[in-house]
């Protein structure tokens, strides 16, 4: 019965989580809202999404959280010096490819999230095979470096999480 009612259990939480966040305020209306919106679009997205992912490591989650929450700070930051202090004639933007090993729709997607919420990198397409990354870097002097770090750093980690 209760895994009819919510076939996504973690998408209800998120969607709850998310939606407190975006009305910003603790309202008892708020969070009724939050939990109408919480069950019905599992519901209705069920039938599409037939197969919910598998967290294998949930301690890993924790920190690959962490590391993008750290990232994304830091890289607020380093995007703001460059905008306010590089010279365009020293402004190094690339197009890097990045090889793909994850394979389940959702940690892709999930990687490329990452990038695109990361300040100075953005996720632009992919193959048409599904193994290849493409992304815009704002700065980027050493591409292969670039490459070499999101595979280290993000793409391994969701490889413990999802695969």
């Amino acid at each position: 019965m209760l895994r009819r009612l919510y076939p996504h259990p973690f998408l209800t939480l998120l969607l709850i989580v998310s939606w407190m966040l975006l009305v910003n305020q603790a309202k008892l209306g708020s969070l009724l809202m939050a939990v109408i919106l919480g069950t019905v679009i599992p519901l209705l997205t069920a039938p599409y999404w037939p197969n919910r992912p598998a967290l294998r490591n949930m301690p890993a989650l924790a920190g690959y959280l962490a590391v993008v929450i750290y990232d994304i700070v830091k890289s607020n930051f380093i995007v703001a010096r460059i905008v306010l202090f590089m010279p365009n004639s020293q402004l190094r933007p690339a197009w890097v490819s990045i090889p793909l090993d994850l394979r389940t729709p959702e940690a892709i997607t999930v990687l490329a999230g990452t990038i695109t919420m990361t300040p100075g990198t953005v996720t632009s397409d992919m193959s048409e095979d599904g193994r290849t990354l493409l992304v815009h870097c704002l700065h980027a002097p050493d591409p292969d470096g670039v490459r070499d770090e999101i595979k280290t750093r993000y793409e391994a980690r969701l490889k413990r999480i999802f695969e």
